[in-house]
């Protein structure tokens, strides 16, 4: 990797002889850091999303002080600091709501702050990719470590992941699950600080970082709580150390190929359609991108490999006993460019390691676990600037599909009517809620897996085609298509649609179309639109700056094109 100079903030300003020099120094030495370690040494900041309020986060503290030990190690100053964080479960309207305020905090500390590099720890869906935006806006030598599974649950005798509440939760809906079981789930719903333990959002982003080169090769799938991770911690804080002295950005793994392969990899382990909002958004600090046609040529060439919840069978520790990400970059060497770097600084044809003699998980190009196309771009009259679909977890008998559209306008009309027997629903309908896009959520909300009705649920139907400008956790399931783009707050198809219109889903032809004709479409475009409620503060800035869900829900002004 080339090797580019760049002004160290950090070591000039503790060595110089002067008054700011001077006032650092002694209040760094005032905060119990020893006078030994102030002086011509790279300093390297560790911005900490930890926090009670984002239990997937929680090791965080932990993890930062083996990254301390590793950049002290390696001869570097390490000075922690906080950003705001944010718990999916924790965060109201959306977490995605404030990834870009996170991102906007991550940059403007690394950039005021006398470090030279720093180390992004992150684990909660939104958080390390929001960290991964501010770092490549920032532009000094950056390196993450993502919080780690949280050890798998036990229900009814079982090992059990999060991607199992969602039936769960249905038979609660339907009077299958008693107060009792329901008391019983809620305490061993989550046993321990990290991630969630399956190929969700989190995961999913951890295994993207780690493709992209922002993250050491092998340190996505830890668990949280293992040696191992802080084994990885520690080295990481070197790695850091090591960007730092050979002037090593961002930008410089980042590139058009790493991209591509991110993309693929999302495609290989039945990943969270919510990482590509985040590649799109992380791209796009670069004044780079993945089109339509590109993602829709990379998903059609790449084959599902990872046999691993929620679009499979396995857990995490199964794929990671097979090799993670460095085995799964050797058996897709044929379709990545392993020209791109890992974040060990060497190309990623020197970081991949072979798969187990023994892989239960991990399956070859000549016998995957599941045929290419993972994940479907859809586009037609109702999505004219795409929507996505996991293919991998949809109903094969639902790929292609024609029924009748039962609108929701927000998320409090459909609590409030999903099981309302007076709404004509039947196990062909396809369910629609608008409302719930980038603005109208605000913030895409995690409300695109529609519940079925409960009366549809007593009669053994799991699973309708599902319709939204929402987003979906990544450890969900279903026939469920999501992002549709433009939502309707700002006007796109998905506003015109009424009870009782025909719209076809054809996964095959990638295509989703609102089978209404065009002057009665034209007629309904006329009504007026909603008036906006007036907003403050960043709900202002928010309001008046996100893109759409195809530019990755990032603010305008933080592109690298409105530079």
């Amino acid at each position: 990797m080339s090797q580019e100079g760049i002004q160290r903030a950090g070591g000039e300003l503790m060595t110089g002889d002067g008054a700011d020099a001077l006032i650092t120094r002694g209040l760094l030495r005032g905060a119990g850091v020893p006078s030994e370690l102030i002086g011509d040494r790279p300093v390297i900041g560790i911005a900490n999303t930890w926090s009670e309020l984002n239990p997937c986060n929680g090791g965080l503290r932990d993890i930062a002080a083996h990254v301390k030990r590793g950049v002290i190690a390696a001869g570097g100053i390490p000075l922690e600091f906080p950003t705001i964080s944010i718990g999916e479960a924790f965060t109201r309207p959306s977490s995605m709501y404030l990834r870009n305020l996170l991102a906007m905090d991550t940059e403007e500390m690394i950039s005021s702050s006398p470090i030279d590099g720093v180390v992004l720890l992150g684990g909660c869906d939104k958080t390390l990719p929001a960290q991964i935006m501010g770092a490549v806006s920032a532009g000094k030598p950056a390196i993450g470590l993502a919080a780690g599974p949280r050890p798998l649950s036990r229900w009814a005798g079982a090992d059990m992941s999060i991607d199992d509440l969602w039936p769960l939760l249905d038979k609660r809906r339907t009077g299958e699950l008693n107060d009792t079981s329901w008391a019983e789930l809620e305490a061993c719903l989550s046993c321990g600080v990290g991630t969630c333990n399956v190929m969700g959002t989190a995961i999913t982003m951890a295994v993207v970082a780690e493709v992209l080169g922002m993250s050491l090769p092998g340190s996505a799938l830890l668990p949280a709580d293992s040696p191992a991770r802080a084994a990885i911690a520690e080295a990481t804080g070197a790695r850091a150390v090591a960007h730092v002295q050979r002037g090593i950005t961002p930008s410089q793994f980042i590139t058009p190929a790493a991209l591509e392969n991110a993309f693929r990899m999302i495609c290989a382990v039945g990943g969270s359609t919510n990482a590509v909002l985040h590649l799109q958004a992380i791209a796009g600090r670069l004044g780079l991108g993945i089109d339509i046609e590109d993602m829709r040529r990379l998903s059609a060439q790449t084959p599902f490999l990872a046999d691993v919840k929620p679009s499979g069978h396995m857990f995490l520790h199964d794929l990671q006993a097979d090799g993670g990400v460095p085995a799964l970059m050797g058996v897709m060497a044929p379709l990545q460019d392993l020209s791109a770097f890992a974040g060990d600084g060497r190309p990623w044809h020197e970081s991949t390691r072979p798969m187990s003699e023994s892989s239960k998980c991990l399956t070859s190009l000549d016998d995957p676990k599941g045929a290419p196309g993972t994940l479907a771009v859809l586009t037609g009259s109702l999505a004219p600037r795409g929507a996505l679909l996991k293919a991998s977890a949809a109903t094969p008998g639902l790929c292609r599909h024609v029924g009748p559209a039962v609108v929701f306008d927000g998320v409090e009309d459909l609590r409030a009517r999903i099981d309302d027997p007076d709404v004509l629903v039947e196990a062909d309908s396809v369910l629609v809620l608008r409302g719930a896009g980038p603005l109208g959520g605000p913030g895409m909300p995690e409300v695109g897996h529609l519940p079925i009705p409960t009366r549809l649920l007593d009669k053994g139907v799991t699973d309708m085609v599902r319709i939204s400008d929402a987003r979906m956790s990544g450890t969900a399931t279903g026939t469920v298509v999501l992002h549709v783009s433009p939502e309707s707050e700002v006007g796109g198809p998905l506003a015109l649609v009424r009870d009782g219109d025909l719209i076809a889903l054809d996964v095959d032809r990638l295509g989703l179309d609102l089978l209404v004709d065009e002057r009665e479409l034209r007629e309904r475009s006329r009504r007026p639109s909603p008036l906006r409620k007036k907003a403050r503060g960043y709900d202002h800035l928010y309001r008046q700056s996100v893109l759409q869900a195809d530019q990755g829900c990032d603010f305008d002004f933080l592109r690298a094109d409105n530079d």
